[in-house]
């Protein structure tokens, strides 16, 4: 299938052949029938992607910053290496979209083949939505109609935010798509509008739906008007829709207020607000985000929990079923508002358009077939992008995941490597394809089990979400492929009785056993490796102190939730205790931990102090903690033994005490062992060797952490068998 994309170094807008996304659970499968162009968010997305790097820095201050931070902590080359590929990655355009249902994933109730609905989906020829963030189109709404659900709605969330109330005046700055659409709504409810603009086809059409817009390139004073129009009152609300850097805007609109008036912004303004403005008026001011209750809330989005309805009566999917029935009232009316249609392998022109500012709407328009004429396209989930090479005895990979950290990391490291990358997949497909077209992988697909399922795979490398690690490291097993899977190996003890039986089937059933690594990375690094030398001849116990300043993940983030990411600890500290269990070489026996105790809110358990006792009489400490300053190192290592110091920072810097000539050794970029472990994963499987950390180590290490989160629960101490 084609999707719209944008390369945001240059800010050029393509399409690109992506594999056909497998519905997930909680989703719809759509095929495509029309969809909207934003002429305000995408423009900003063009606009921005066209500047250059140093306007680009001036749009995202908040950006420049990270950056800034990150370069401190980890150098300047890999800070550089890793913008570089945010940018390189295409953007996929759009969020208004209409079609007809393919698919329903499972648990979806309310929807069947065939429906017709509007979401959120992008400019792609199938779209794969959340069923919260879609809504059926009810008789006598057509396409065209429909594809204005989403704007529509972010323009009705604004007005319930105003509480206009009827009989009550409304001011509305900018007569882009929402708010032409929200003074039609604002009129439906009995409240009387008056709209600026500075374009006066946009002016024109506000006057035509009966409300009074007045055009400020005429020079007039939108103040003015606002206190004329309201008898010298001052209009009761202020709706902000327009886009503009200017700061000039919110004082007009706190100017022409009543006392205690309601300013509601979904634009982009400048926002140096005047006190005194607010203060004398007791003004309320608040911004709009997006299409209601339930965005950007991955417990209502992407895990489908709706919000009940006594209690929020509007989310975002009820808004869109609310604007639908008010387009079929013609209580909104949209064709006005369409200034041109442009078949998909025309895409250019429409951005060409909004670009140029020539066009309010402008409709993408997809070739429609029926099921019969179409076939199977849309079950197709394989992109073939470049011949296979001749056979030359090497390992055959395939990847599985195209996140962020197999993007900047694990994929190009394996594009180094002599191994032949055949496959990749992404439940989305567009990261796999893209990643695929830039790195030389010769195919694509949505469906991973396509790469399970060839004979010529011998090494699979799992990168995908936590919550899938288990299932599919048992399915590489059992079909006797090698297995290289991004930390943590599984979220349960059940998840790894599982892997454990696999993994001895896998050994019973096939040639020879397959080897199963887990990422534990740090035990790679250079550092490591020398501070496992150096103390390599100690005829006494070690005690060893981690320190991980983890920084703080958003509560709602997936990472904290029980069933997807298992926790910080099980997520990363697995990490830490492999490494402190590589340099003492001995196993794990006892266990305790002690997290911080929070007073109110969610308690994220990421906070801890993690005590290891080794069977060798060793003492390790593992301090996670979330609470730190960005700007200090992340990872920080003390070894005391025999009267001797270790001091690792940040995997840079190796410190030597009481080692005599031995004073340590510095590093000019980080090393946390990435490279290392996975060649010598792909080594191991290319020359038949042993697995570069022992299966028995892996399953010792994950037990372990369980442990940890057992110990730290029930505030106890839990022996390992």
């Amino acid at each position: 299938m084609k999707q719209v994309l944008q390369d945001l170094k240059t800010g050029e807008i393509f399409l690109q052949e992506v594999p056909v996304p497998h519905v997930k659970r909680g989703h719809l499968l759509i095929q495509s029938t029309r969809s909207l162009i934003s002429a305000g968010t995408e423009r900003m997305y063009v606009d921005f992607g066209r500047a250059g790097y140093i306007s680009k820095a001036k749009q995202r201050p908040e950006k420049v910053k990270q950056v800034l931070e990150k370069i401190r902590t980890d150098g300047l080359l890999p800070t550089v290496e890793a913008v570089l590929a945010k940018l390189e990655q295409p953007n996929a355009l759009g969020y208004c979209n209409v079609g007809r249902v393919l698919e329903v994933g499972e648990g979806v109730e309310g929807f069947r083949l065939g429906d017709r609905v509007a979401s959120n989906g992008g400019h792609a020829e199938v779209v794969m939505v959340p069923v919260n963030l879609c809504a059926k189109v009810p008789e006598g709404v057509s396409d065209d109609q429909a594809a204005f659900t989403v704007i529509s709605a972010i323009g009705l969330h604004a007005i319930r935010l105003l509480d206009p109330s009827l009989g009550e005046s409304v001011a509305v700055f900018g007569l882009g798509l929402i708010g032409l659409i929200a003074i039609q709504i604002l009129a439906a409810s009995g409240v009387r509008v008056i709209g600026f603009d500075y374009d006066p086809e946009r002016v024109r059409i506000a006057q035509d739906y009966a409300t009074r817009a007045l055009d400020l390139s005429l020079g007039s004073d939108p103040v003015q008007a606002a206190l004329a129009f309201s008898s010298g009152v001052g209009v009761d609300g202020v709706l902000i829709t327009a886009s503009t850097p200017s700061h000039e805007l919110i004082h007009q609109a706190a100017e022409m207020c009543r006392k205690r008036g309601r300013i509601i912004l979904t634009g982009v303004v400048g926002l140096n607000l005047r006190r005194s403005d607010f203060y004398h008026k007791e003004l309320t001011f608040q911004v709009s985000c997006s299409y209601g209750p339930g965005r950007y809330d991955p417990f209502y989005e992407e895990q489908g929990h709706d919000y009940p309805l006594p209690y929020v009566r509007w989310t975002e999917k009820r808004n869109f079923e609310a604007v639908l029935e008010l387009m079929r009232e013609g209580r909104i009316e949209v064709d006005r508002l369409i200034s041109r249609r442009v078949p998909l392998l025309k895409i250019q022109e429409a951005y060409d358009a909004i670009s140029s500012r020539s066009a309010i709407g402008v409709l993408v328009e997809y070739p429609v077939a029926s099921p019969e004429a179409s076939g199977d396209r849309w079950q197709e989930r394989v992109i073939v992008h470049r011949p296979a090479p001749s056979p030359s005895g090497s390992v055959v990979a395939g990847v599985i995941g195209a996140g962020n950290f197999a993007r900047l990391k694990t994929i190009p490291l394996l594009a180094q490597s002599s191994a032949r990358l055949k496959w990749i997949a992404s439940s989305g497909g567009l990261s796999a394809a893209a990643i695929a077209r830039k790195i030389a992988i010769e195919r694509s697909t949505t469906d991973y089990r396509k790469i399970l399922e060839d004979p010529e795979v011998n090494a699979v490398i799992i990168a995908t979400r936590h919550d899938t690690h288990a299932q599919i490291t048992v399915e590489a097993l059992e079909a006797g492929k090698s297995v290289f899977v991004e930390k943590p190996l599984c979220l349960n003890r059940q998840e790894l009785e599982q892997i454990v039986s696999a993994f001895h089937r896998a050994g019973a059933a096939h040639q020879s056993q397959p080897i199963l690594m887990v990422d534990f990375n740090r035990r790679f690094s250079p550092l490591t490796t020398l501070a496992r030398e150096r103390i390599g001849d100690r005829q006494a116990p070690l005690a060893l102190v981690f320190t991980c300043n983890a920084g703080p993940v958003p509560a709602d983030h997936w990472v904290h939730d029980p069933q997807a990411g298992g926790g910080r600890i099980v997520g990363e500290a697995c990490h830490f205790i492999d490494l402190l269990h590589f340099l003492v070489g001995a196993p794990i026996f006892r266990v305790s931990a002690l997290k911080q105790e929070t007073k109110s809110g969610k308690d994220l358990e990421d906070t801890v102090s993690i005590t290891l006792k080794f069977q060798d009489g060793s003492l390790g400490q593992i301090n996670y903690f979330a609470g730190g300053s960005k700007r200090y190192p992340k990872e920080q290592l003390q070894i005391f033994s025999q009267g001797r110091v270790l001091f690792l920072d940040n995997f840079k810097r190796l410190q030597a005490f009481g080692f005599g000539r031995f004073k340590g050794k510095r590093l000019w970029v980080q090393d946390k062992g990435h490279r290392t472990a996975l060649l010598r994963f792909l080594e191991a499987v290319e020359k038949g060797q042993e697995a570069p950390i022992s299966f028995e180590s892996i399953v010792h290490i994950t037990a372990a952490t369980f442990a940890v989160i057992e110990a730290m629960r029930e505030e106890k101490v839990i022996e390992l068998p």
